[in-house]
């Protein structure tokens, strides 16, 4: 169980003793899943019958469905909702086009991130957001404050599930289903299922082709059935967040609260990718600018064991002479590589290169690591 104990590590409502629950808990619950706390919600962290490493390997092979529908949901709607929205957030929703979804920021203005997130630009008029569980309710509470007149921000937490279907066999699934495949990466379209709507989106947390779909709350359990039966006929598997976890951290995807936080900065965080920096306006703007001019203090970079050994989050790094050098942000064991990787802030100042060897403090034991620039592994997204 030592990844659900560090799933349930990098949730900050773990200690709250009552989580919410899903539409699919039963659903999990008879598939023998193992649950813990992450992000306010009781989540399955793995299903019986394979385990986290059998789940990453079908999405690495095959394909996977996730339930994430902890995920939060909010709509800003309204006159000029999109250009309000520009206003806020870090990157420019000017740079795609109705029917595409954009990752961005929401930033402090001293240039920390409240949350990353997902924005799919639905029109002029609207903008649906799709931010981290814990972070929703502040995420919708500060658009809200800024929110012009004629503009409002809605949150919809329950209003609809998430399901994120991926691996290099998911348009095989969704074509079964009759639902559209055929999308450009970050595209998204809405679409008729057993007379409903389902949102199609070609995003993903995994580092393979794949789409997360939307559903009404209610529609999600049939949805979720239905996936299972042709995720099983090409030899995937239903997947929990242990598996989720290993896959980002094999991309170097950020997981908020550990590689961003509104102590960690974009920059430092290597998420500037995600930042407007030609726009006049957004939150945290000036902050990031003037760490832009100066550099930021540590970077992120990634660590492969080089010895016997998972790194985990929080652990001390030291270069060859022993002196502190940073701490690592996550940790896992990669079932794609076979040896424990890392991601880790490392201090600029302290000059560490690429291809340098440092130690991982283990517990009191040292691990030798490489610096490697993430992903660890190729992606496949597009």
């Amino acid at each position: 169980m030592a990844v659900a104990s560090a799933i349930v590590s990098q949730s900050d409502e773990s200690s709250k003793p009552e989580s919410r629950r899903g539409p699919l808990h039963r659903a999990h619950e008879s598939r023998n899943a193992v649950f813990a706390p992450f992000g306010g919600w009781e989540m399955p962290i793995q299903y019986g019958g394979g385990g986290v490493v059998a789940e990453h390997g079908a999405v690495r092979d095959s394909v996977g469905i996730f339930d994430v529908s902890h995920l939060g949901k909010a709509t800003v709607a309204g006159p000029g909702a999109a250009e309000f929205v520009n206003t806020c957030l870090s990157n420019d929703l000017r740079r795609i086009s109705a029917g595409r979804a954009q990752y961005t920021l929401c930033c402090t203005e001293d240039g920390g991130v409240v949350d990353d997130l997902i924005a799919y630009l639905v029109g002029d008029d609207e903008v649906f957001l799709v931010p981290n569980a814990a972070n929703t309710a502040e995420v919708v509470r500060l658009l809200s404050r800024a929110a012009p007149d004629g503009v409002t921000v809605t949150g919809q937490h329950e209003h609809f599930g998430v399901l994120a279907v991926q691996g290099p066999r998911s348009a095989d699934v969704l074509r079964a289903l009759g639902l559209p495949a055929d999308l450009d990466y970050m595209a998204f379209v809405d679409a008729r299922w057993r007379d409903t709507t389902v949102r199609v989106c070609r995003t993903g947390y995994t580092g393979e082709h794949g789409y997360e779909l939307v559903p009404t709350w209610s529609d999600t359990p049939a949805l979720w059935e239905a996936l299972s039966v042709e995720v099983a006929a090409v030899g995937g598997r239903v997947c929990g967040l242990g598996a989720r976890d290993t896959l980002r951290t094999e991309m170097g995807y950020a997981l908020h609260g550990h590689e961003l936080s509104t102590e960690i900065s974009p920059l430092q965080g290597s998420a500037s990718w995600a930042v407007g920096w030609k726009k006049d306006v957004f939150w945290g703007r000036d902050a990031l600018f003037a760490e832009k001019k100066t550099g930021p203090a540590r970077r992120l970079r990634g660590l492969r064991a080089l010895g016997r050994g998972v790194p985990r989050a929080d652990m001390t790094v030291r270069d060859g002479d022993g002196a502190a050098v940073g701490r690592t942000t996550s940790g896992t064991f990669s079932p794609t590589l076979k040896t424990g990787i890392a991601l880790a802030l490392l201090d600029t100042a302290a000059g560490v290169e690429l291809g340098a060897e440092v130690v991982v403090d283990v517990r009191g034991r040292p691990l030798p690591c490489e610096v490697v620039a993430p992903p660890f592994v190729e992606s496949h997204v597009r």
